[in-house]
């Protein structure tokens, strides 16, 4: 379970990105954050994984209150994340298998294990036969796979994806949310971050909606 207890994040210079959010995200649970640009959404998808912390308020995930973590700890939490960027913060001078690889490689996985895991990750995202392919030899929906690829190989308790559909024609972008889909019917706790109406309409899910920093409503699909 993920909890937010009237959490706030103030950034240098004074910019509030989140006030008094108070949110539960049950495991297992799909949600999806709404909100136009600059309403907070990135900033809760980071603290909901441990990637920033909150200035005042509490995050809790799985019961362990994030902003009590050491950061071994928290460095062992974000393993068990997987984690979307909206750039897609992958490595050019490396193929597609070696871009997945790379946090089971900084996990310690043997080179066996980590090579069975890639392939059934690009399998999953249908990029098995392009393993050998460099990024930019790929489109931008399979660079988004790739990077799904990337965050589910160590088979994470939880997704999150931040506007994973944000610069992808209506096709690959409806790919994308079915795949998100996918991966929440199994059991996966996911939680990804949209202004797009078309993949809102598609998302069988929670939606949140987020306005200057606050939560102004919460609904079903």
């Amino acid at each position: 379970m993920i909890r937010f207890s009237a959490a706030a994040k103030r950034y240098p210079g004074g910019l509030e990105a989140l006030r008094g959010v108070t949110l539960e995200i049950a495991d297992g649970e799909m949600v999806a954050i709404t909100g136009h640009s600059g309403a907070g959404k990135s900033t809760l998808l980071k603290l909901a994984a441990g990637i920033e912390s909150a200035t005042s308020g509490t995050v809790l995930v799985q019961g362990q209150n994030l902003g009590a973590l050491g950061e071994s700890a928290l460095a062992i939490l974000r393993r068990r994340v997987g984690f979307v960027f909206q750039e897609h913060r992958l490595l050019f001078d490396r193929n597609a298998f070696e871009n997945v690889a790379l946090p089971l490689h900084i996990s310690g996985f043997s080179r066996h294990e980590a090579a069975r895991r890639v392939r059934a990750a690009l399998d999953k995202v249908g990029l098995l036969g392009r393993e050998k392919a460099m990024p930019v030899a790929l489109s931008g929906g399979e660079q988004q796979r790739l990077c799904i690829a990337r965050a589910i190989v160590n088979r994470p308790m939880m997704l999150i994806a931040d506007e994973p559909t944000g610069n992808l024609d209506a096709d690959y972008a409806g790919a994308i949310v079915d795949l998100f889909m996918s991966f929440h019917q199994v059991g996966v706790t996911v939680l990804l971050s949209t202004h797009d109406e078309a993949s809102l309409g598609r998302l069988r899910c929670r939606r949140v909606t987020l306005a200057g920093g606050t939560m102004v409503e919460e609904g079903g699909a």
